[in-house]
Formats: structure tokens, sequence, C-alpha cells
């Protein structure tokens, strides 16, 4: 009886050690490892979000300089001034992007791993790594790089089809504010065909 257990406790030794050496990593990692496989595929929203914070203040300069250079400016001067302008807000931008992406790459590991713990279970991370690991497949990749033309398709029917009841109102818009401001105000019309959704 003991040579005839003997093969089988082998076997069943071996299935049990190739069964670990074959299963997917991410059942052999700990919850912090699962955390930070998280981390580490997002960085591209770090470095978005790094970019988003350095561009904001250039936006928001370039926004109130309009007003002062119409106002204060000649109109000789004005285009190459706020040409100046955008090339001072583009020198800002490259100079001090690098220094706040790299940082917050720096930091993103030490922040972001110890909550995704503590709000998160082992399994609640497991899926989520799961899910991110598809949402970075080719498949969804190439899906993702047809949002552009998916919105320009939509959109340009999307114009074509209320074109004729949208530029009356745009019309009936247009001649009220320029009489409350006492203005001929210019025609407009529409948005082209292919003109992306205004932002909201």
């Amino acid at each position: 009886m003991t040579a005839f257990f003997k093969p089988a406790v082998l076997a069943a030794a071996a299935a049990l050690f190739l069964g670990a050496m074959l299963a997917p990593s991410a059942w052999a990692q700990s919850k912090a490892e699962l955390a930070q496989k998280i981390v580490q595929m997002q960085q591209p929203a770090v470095e978005g979000m790094a970019r988003q914070l350095v561009e904001m203040p250039a936006a928001q300069l370039l926004q109130q300089a309009g007003p002062v250079l119409q106002q204060k400016i000649a109109a000789d001067k004005r285009d190459a001034m706020a040409q100046e302008i955008q090339a001072d807000a583009r020198k800002y931008v490259d100079d001090t992007l690098p220094v706040v992406r790299d940082r917050a790459l720096k930091l993103a590991p030490d922040v972001l791993g110890p909550l995704l713990e503590s709000k998160l279970s082992e399994d609640e991370l497991r899926q989520v790594l799961q899910t991110l690991q598809q949402i970075e497949s080719p498949a969804f990749r190439k899906y993702s790089a047809m949002g552009q033309d998916l919105q320009r398709a939509l959109t340009e029917k999307l114009v074509a089809d209320t074109r004729g009841s949208v530029e009356p109102k745009v019309k009936a818009f247009q001649d009220s504010v320029g009489k409350r401001l006492g203005v001929s105000a210019k025609p407009a019309s529409a948005p082209a065909s292919g003109a992306a959704p205004a932002k909201k």
C-alpha cells in the first residue's frame, strides 16, 4: 500500500508546484503589490494631471490678458504682443511641466498605493487590475483611438440634421444681444460641419 501511495503523493505535490508556477501573477501578489501595479498602470493619468495642473494658470492668465490687449494696446501692436504673451506661456509650460510631472510620478506610489490598500479589498484590487489590463489591450487601444473619428461622424450628421432649426435661433439670439448693446451684431450661423461640440 505504501508503494501504491508514494507515486500518487509525488504526483499531487508536483501538480501543486506546477499550478503555483503557472498561476497568473496577479493572484500571487500581495495587496501592496497589487496596489502598486495599479499605480504603475495609471502613470499616463498621473502625467495628465500634472500637465493640467501646470497649464491651468497659463490658461487663466491668457484669458485675463485678452480684454487688456483689446482695451490698452494699440491695434497695430496687438497681434505682436499677443504672440509674445503666448510664447511666454509656452516657455512657462515647457520649464515647469518636467518638474511637476517628475514629482507627481515620484509621489504617486507613496500617496496612491496606501490609499488604494485602505479603501479596496485584495479581491477588489485584483478586479481593478484585471480591468485596467483589459483597457491596455490592443483592441481597446484601437477603439480609444477612434474617439475623434466617432465624434466627427456624429457631429457632421447632427449639424446637417439640425442646421435648419438652429440657425434661426442663433439669428434671433444675435439680434436680441445686438439690440441690448445698441450695436449691429455680425451674422453667424450654426456650427460648421465637422466642428467639435462646444465644451460645457
